[in-house]
């Protein structure tokens, strides 16, 4: 059983291209019955539009196959007053689920991803912080990666904001307990039984998406085709029991051991 990241495992950070291997293997998956869930930490476009992408990259899936922290913010994020900071399809997804984006008195910073922060932006998220509001990212990703650059993830610009502020964050998708359980939920009904330990992880985010993983009991495979160019970047200075259990160039590579 697997969950699957998207973003530099299934298509690249650099022209969205499907990665070698990548379709084959959710191909294969389905001809032998294997259960499986796409998450991705996707929050640019809205949900079933980044999925019909996919389709159109000609993986084969259902949506219910599919999760990403759009889908449960609901769970997590009150609609009124937030002031969300990411890319700009972002805020006019969020606008588009009936939130109320608010950069004067908000209760909620809320914090996705951008190529472009300025400091400006830094330091008004840092006076509302120091005001009251609390600190959400829509996920814990350690690297941003784009056009052959790599850039914080809002796991670092999370980090930041705690130390500059003292306040805490919680994270709506990968790596947090309320998304991988939900993740399980849905591959429950691939597979009722269903336990974290019979799951693998595949992804390019050894830190961000593995290392949660791993602290839940999920196998995982560590994909250098994304934000990596290889293991020695980044594994050994993890701690020994957070490092992946295999490492792989790509999914092609993983479907050879099938």
């Amino acid at each position: 059983m697997y969950f699957i990241d998207v973003q530099g495992t299934l298509i690249s950070d650099d022209d969205k291209s499907p990665i070698r291997g990548s379709r084959e293997f959710i191909k294969r998956c389905n001809t032998k019955n294997i259960p499986y869930m796409v998450v991705t930490n996707n929050t640019k476009k809205a949900s079933k539009d980044f999925y019909n992408f996919l389709i159109s990259q000609g993986f084969e899936f259902g949506f219910d196959k599919y999760l990403d922290p759009l889908m449960i913010l609901e769970s997590h994020v009150e609609k009124d007053s937030v002031a969300a900071y990411g890319a700009d399809e972002f805020l006019k997804t969020l606008s588009s689920m009936g939130y109320n984006l608010d950069y004067i008195n908000p209760k909620t910073v809320l914090v996705a991803i951008k190529e472009d922060f300025t400091n400006e932006d830094y330091a008004q998220m840092i006076e509302f912080l120091l005001l009251g509001a609390t600190l959400v990212g829509m996920h814990e990703t350690s690297i941003y990666a784009k056009n052959s650059k790599r850039y914080p993830g809002v796991g670092a610009i999370l980090k930041m904001l705690e130390f500059a502020t003292s306040t805490s964050y919680k994270v709506v998708g990968k790596p947090s307990i309320a998304f991988y359980e939900e993740s399980l939920r849905a591959l429950r009904k691939q597979s009722p039984e269903a336990l974290f330990t019979d799951i693998t992880m595949i992804s390019d985010d050894v830190k961000g998406d593995l290392g949660g993983a791993k602290e839940m009991g999920i196998k995982t495979f560590f994909v250098t085709s994304g934000k990596y160019k290889n293991e020695a970047e980044i594994v050994p200075f993890l701690d020994p029991e957070l490092r992946p259990d295999a490492v792989y160039a790509d999914m092609q590579e993983i479907l050879e051991e099938l």
